[in-house]
């Protein structure tokens, strides 16, 4: 399972043409089955005799090491310095680097500047990566195989030319006979790699030592030295080889074959955390940074993780100190509580910082911070001192803020005055509250909670629902924004603007930009730095399109805004559960829900309207049935009410819910879901502006609290092509496919809203231009989907109100974006949400085994 594949893969495929996607540990299962099968080889280069290429490097490679060799002996480190520095190349670094570069300018020719931020270009083994920063947010992330270079020879100083290896410095100085450096797909992803092998893998150690030999690398008998020791899982169940338990004390990183593997197939050696199986057994835990670590491993650990800061009040859990009674410290208004965040991909950093102080009762002050990648605490710089002199703590607060972020504490906290400096981590503001991971009710409370609330049982068990901690943790690990240490779920309103106004920014900056290739590429590796330096994020990427861009920026944007309002709604529950703490969450949300009587006719119109516009939720080669459970009929204070939208004109009962949940997010909701819905109860709601389920469920309360928010921004994919608006569907089919659980777990809700078309509509099955028009003048825009309900089968509801339940059959439209119709208004008065449908998915002619 990879947790976000669906970041590179297409985004054209349907529910039921999901893709099987293989894990490392599978493929390292499959190596086996195909014992004696050679894999499949790339294809040869055209131009030209592929063997006599190969040579030709070859032969180059040999006279580069050779040279190399001849170098080192006569010319110190500090010549090679002055080397570089006399023909205008970065000089700093270790020794080992410097000497690196600079035999490298020697034999092949001085580096020309990078193309995008004009800063130096380094070998890394694999390519050339620029060491540049790109702006005040991200460094440089471009690289390349065939870089340029000056057309003149390298500057030699005296020094050079009075050595004995001057002549030899000289025969590669002219341009026109320079040797060319061929890194392409003939790269030796091991080299300078040494392997050790032990216990039986799928193939025998000679077949990967000759592998491993022909990619670079050299295979010792040894863990002395080595890079890596490659052993199978099963070794750690049977306790391991005296090797194994020496590899762990000396350090040495143990991974499966899989390794071995991605790093042939990719041409480039993958990182070994990611591959690690026995680090977990060590005392201090698995030690990995989660971005490091396998997907679904780092889940697992994510969702069993506690949040160890839960607000601009809350202490530091590690501190211990809470439960002395310790208190963050205030003076003159201000609270010492700082959390700060920086991802900079350029350099593989994405770490952040927690500064407190911290006061105990008849105690002194207590100064506690801590610095280290997410996910990584064994190896985070942490400390925690006691001071008995309070200005002194202060001013060291204040030094240690302007360390880390090159800004002055005080603007900061008073005004929120700050300035990004490169290299230096953003604050992450804090709201004065409780994260609602913290504060929500845990899953041994639920029961109780129910049990003494005085609501009507349906509705009981839906507020517990809605008040559960779970749903919100598992929604923002969903989204990989669950770091235990910043509380993304108490984020200020400051923040969250900062946020939307970076990304409409870039939203507008992409649709006015001319450059292509690298260039454009470098924007949107600048925005996602700077993105997830603002969204901290466990598992933090490069946005290539603008579906990247609404499933996991926009999306993820208004989901984290939905629970901080969550957060401020629900506040701390776990010390009330017999006081009946859903009953004043729901008198808190402000909203009347109520059961719809099964004998109804509006229950009876709405099971119609679910039975007519459905279609089966497919996942792999199971088909999904979905039948209603029960009905509840809302009214919200906020946003527009029942009353106001049925005296506007054209109106319809629409189900809320946009597309942007492509076949490969449903298959990984598949696979995974099961992990998490075991341990709570969950509501999927399809609302107009989400994109997984367990973010829909973690949206509703703030729905029904602060009524329908407009989409985020305006973008050419599915659910934000019509821009700034409310989007609703007239197909069940829309927001049931999107609502898909688990089959442990199959409950969800769907949502139905009485929907105003207004006066003017306007039809369209491809992104228009600009929205900017429609949402000036409030039209409504109906996206015309490849299906549509059949009109002949409508019927009028009460108030003039028109329920487009008709059969699904093919539209006139078969080359539209949309399967479904979609609709969006620009006015949140002319939407009022009217029930909430609960609905159960069932695997569709499942046979039940009822023998013992």
């Amino acid at each position: 399972m990879k947790l976000h594949e669906t970041r590179s893969h297409a985004h054209g495929h349907g529910v039921g043409d999901e893709e099987k996607i293989m894990t490392r540990k599978q493929k390292a299962e499959q190596l086996k089955s195909n014992e004696g099968k050679e894999s499949p080889k790339k294809p040869k280069v055209e131009d030209g005799d592929t063997r006599n290429e190969e040579k030709a490097t070859s032969d180059v490679a040999n006279e580069f090491e050779e040279f190399c060799k001849a170098v080192r002996e006569h010319l110190p480190i500090a010549q090679m310095r002055e080397i570089l520095e006399a023909n205008s190349q970065d000089s700093s670094g270790s020794d080992a680097s410097v000497a690196i570069k600079c035999l490298d300018m020697l034999f092949y020719g001085p580096l020309e500047k990078c193309q995008i931020c004009n800063g130096d270009l380094e070998f890394d083994g694999n390519r050339y990566s620029c060491k540049g920063t790109y702006s005040e947010w991200s460094s440089c992330v471009y690289k390349t195989r065939s870089p340029a270079r000056k057309q003149e020879p390298p500057k030699l100083p005296d020094s050079a030319l009075n050595s004995p290896v001057a002549n030899l410095l000289k025969k590669y100085e002219d341009p026109r006979i320079r040797p060319y450096r061929y890194v392409g797909v003939t790269d030796k992803p091991f080299l300078g790699m040494m392997i050790s092998l032990m216990g039986r893998l799928s193939r025998t150690h000679q077949y990967w030592k000759s592998k491993i030999e022909k990619h670079g690398g050299k295979v010792s008998n040894s863990v002395i030295g080595v890079t890596c020791l490659v052993a199978s899982p099963a070794e750690r169940e049977r306790g391991g080889s005296s090797k194994l338990i020496e590899a762990m004390e000396r350090g040495v990183r143990v991974v499966s074959e899989a390794w071995l593997l991605d790093s042939i197939e990719k041409q480039e050696a993958q990182p070994l955390e990611a591959y690690d199986i026995v680090t977990d057994l060590s005392v201090d835990g698995k030690g990995i940074p989660w971005d490091k670590q396998v997907p679904d491993e780092s889940g697992l650990e994510s969702l069993s993780a506690e949040l160890k800061l839960y607000g601009k009040r809350g202490v530091y859990k590690d501190t211990r100190l809470q439960e002395q009674g310790g208190q963050i410290f205030e003076k003159d208004g201000i609270l010492y509580n700082c959390a700060f965040s920086i991802c900079d991909q350029g350099r593989s950093i994405n770490e952040y910082c927690i500064m407190q102080l911290i006061k105990v009762p008849d105690g002194n002050l207590n100064l506690y911070y801590k610095k280290g990648r997410v996910g990584d605490d064994p190896n985070a710089l942490e400390r925690l001192e006691e001071w008995k002199d309070v200005d002194g703590a202060v001013k060291e607060f204040v030094r240690l803020f302007e360390e880390v972020t090159g800004n002055e504490f005080e603007p900061w906290e008073r005004e929120k005055k700050f300035q990004k400096k490169p290299q230096k981590f953003y604050p992450i503001d804090m709201d004065d509250g409780v994260d609602v991971r913290c504060g929500g009710l845990g899953l041994r409370q639920l029961g109780v909670a129910a049990t003494h609330c005085k609501l009507e049982p349906a509705v009981a068990n839906f507020m517990k629902v809605l008040c559960s901690q779970e749903i919100y943790r598992y929604a923002l690990m969903e989204m990989d924004l669950d770091a235990p240490d910043l509380p993304m779920g108490m984020l200020s309103n400051v923040h969250l603007k900062k946020c939307e106004e970076v990304l409409l920014e870039f939203v507008e900056k992409m649709k006015s930009m001319k450059e292509s290739g690298p260039k454009a590429e470098a924007v949107w590796s600048d925005f996602s730095q700077r993105w997830f330096t603002l969204m901290h994020s466990v598992r933090p990427f490069i946005f290539r399109d603008y579906q990247e861009l609404a499933d996991h920026c926009a999306a993820s944007f208004e989901c984290v805004r939905d629970i901080v309002v969550a957060s401020h709604v629900i506040g701390h529950m776990g010390d009330d559960t017999l006081d009946d703490p859903l009953s004043d969450r729901y008198k808190r949300i402000g909203c009347t829900i109520s059961p719809v009587d099964k004998d109804s006719d509006d229950y009876r119109m709405i099971l119609n309207y679910v039975e007519k516009t459905y279609e089966p939720v497919k996942v792999a080669d199971i088909e999904y049935g979905v039948s209603v459970e029960n009905i509840f009929s809302v009214e919200t204070k906020e946003g527009a009410s029942f009353d106001e939208v049925k005296k506007l004109r054209n109106k319809r009962l629409l189900w809320c819910g946009k597309a942007s949940l492509e076949s490969d997010d449903v298959s990984f909701v598949h696979r995974i879901l099961f992990l998490f819905f075991y341990r709570c109860e969950c509501v999927i709601v399809l609302v107009f502006d989400v994109m997984l389920p367990g973010t829909r469920s973690s949206n509703l309360l703030r729905h029904l609290h602060k009524g329908f928010r407009p989409a985020s921004c305006s973008l050419p994919v599915p659910g934000y092509m019509f821009g700034k608006g409310i989007v609703c569907s007239d197909a069940a089919a829309e927001a049931a496919r999107y609502g898909f659980t688990a089959v442990d777990r199959p409950e969800g809700f769907l949502v139905l809203a009485v929907f105003s078309q207004g006066e003017e509509i306007i039809e369209l099955k491809n992104p228009p231009e600009d929205t900017k028009q429609f949402e000036e003048k409030k039209v409504c825009v109906k996206g015309l989907g490849r299906k549509k309900p059949d009109e002949s089968e409508f019927i009028d509801w009460k108030d003039d109100i028109k329920v487009p339940c008709g059969r699904l059959i093919p539209s006139e439209h078969k080359d539209s974006r949309l399967e479904y119709n979609e609709y969006t208004v620009y006015d949140p008065k002319q939407v009022s949400m009217k029930f909430l449908v609960g609905v159960k998915f069932e695997e569709k002619d499942a046979v039940i085994d009822t023998e013992d």
